[in-house]
């Protein structure tokens, strides 16, 4: 089969160093499921894998995380969707039983497990899932390893509920695009931040109560808090700078949840946190109810937000769009063509 392949990581040219490649075809073992694949996503990750800026990397590794197609066979023992049915892949390998929190040896599809950017996969039989309906396969594909981050980010771990005031910033990226269609899903107001005003429209017409150019306004933070008396929800991915302003503008008793860190480590003030009484909350991946949940929400009233479907031959173009952070929404390959 054709799949793309990493062999070297280099922090610079990171996204240039992934190629696509002849591989031997997987087989799918006691308890797996095979699937060929149609369309697949990138993800941040797959881009820092490529920079050496990820734990535990292994070399050569097929990646991406997120991927839609239809079952093509089942290994002895496998149990789930029937050949030919259209599924979307659950990233998150060996969650545990735990719904808190992960196996320390839990696992994202895609390093060191063969990932996505293949013609097929072979993964165990309860990662795999009936597509939404609703849903093309560019859409379903945006889906899996950004939409449980954000589900379990704003609801499992945020408790978002219709009477917060949700902050989303840096709206754009693959996840905050989810947080923000899960939020006003639930019936949350949302306010959504960027430097870029296109981004700022798209989200508007995805539901953004309020959007605000943070690069333009000169008091973008007191501009947040003068909204209902500022957030009571916090969902950031960005660390660095932003996360240490959001624990500055969050109203009293609100909530902070934190799935990433691209500007690096925060210098904040203990004082916003215990004088306001927040509640501060890491988040990674999702649990397997978190994903069932999370394809729930998938019920004809949802579309991801796909930014640009390139070639499987295009995948450094890709990976350079991603490494960029031009991108609303995600970024697709099509698989095989």
């Amino acid at each position: 089969m054709r799949a793309v392949r990493l062999h070297e990581i280099d922090r610079e040219r990171g996204p240039q160093l992934f190629r696509v490649e002849q591989v031997d075809d997987p087989v799918p073992g006691p308890g797996e499921t095979l699937v060929k694949l149609s369309r697949a996503a990138f993800n941040r990750r797959d881009v820092f894998i490529s920079q050496g800026l990820y734990p535990g990397i292994a070399l050569p590794c097929i990646p991406g995380s997120d991927g839609v197609g239809t079952v093509a066979a089942h290994g002895e023992g496998a149990h789930g969707p029937a050949t030919g049915t259209r599924v979307v892949i659950n990233p998150t390998l060996g969650w545990g039983p735990n719904q808190r929190v992960w196996l320390r040896s839990a696992q994202v599809l895609g390093m060191p497990h063969q990932g996505t950017f293949a013609e097929y996969i072979a993964v165990p039989a309860e990662n795999v899932v009936p597509a939404p309906a609703s849903l093309s396969d560019d859409e379903a594909a945006a889906i899996p390893l950004a939409g449980v981050t954000a589900y379990r980010a704003l609801v499992s771990r945020g408790g978002c509920t219709k009477d917060d005031v949700v902050l989303v910033p840096g709206v754009g990226s693959g996840v905050q695009t989810f947080v923000l269609l899960f939020a006003k899903k639930i019936g949350a107001k949302v306010i959504v931040t960027s430097s870029s005003d296109e981004k700022l429209e798209r989200a508007k017409a995805m539901g953004a109560d309020v959007a605000i150019n943070y690069k333009t306004s000169e008091k973008w933070e007191k501009e947040v808090q003068g909204i209902d008396g500022g957030p009571s929800l916090v969902v950031d991915s960005a660390g660095g700078d932003t996360f240490a302003k959001v624990l500055n503008i969050a109203r009293y008793g609100a909530r902070i949840v934190t799935y990433g860190g691209t500007l690096g480590d925060a210098k904040i003030r203990p004082f916003s946190v215990f004088w306001k009484q927040l509640d501060v909350m890491g988040s990674s991946m999702g649990s397997p109810r978190d994903f069932a949940e999370m394809i729930a929400m998938f019920d004809g009233s949802l579309k991801p937000a796909v930014d640009r479907v390139y070639a499987m031959d295009e995948v450094a173009a890709a990976a350079e769009a991603v490494d960029k952070g031009a991108q609303f929404g995600k970024v697709l390959l099509a698989i095989g063509g």
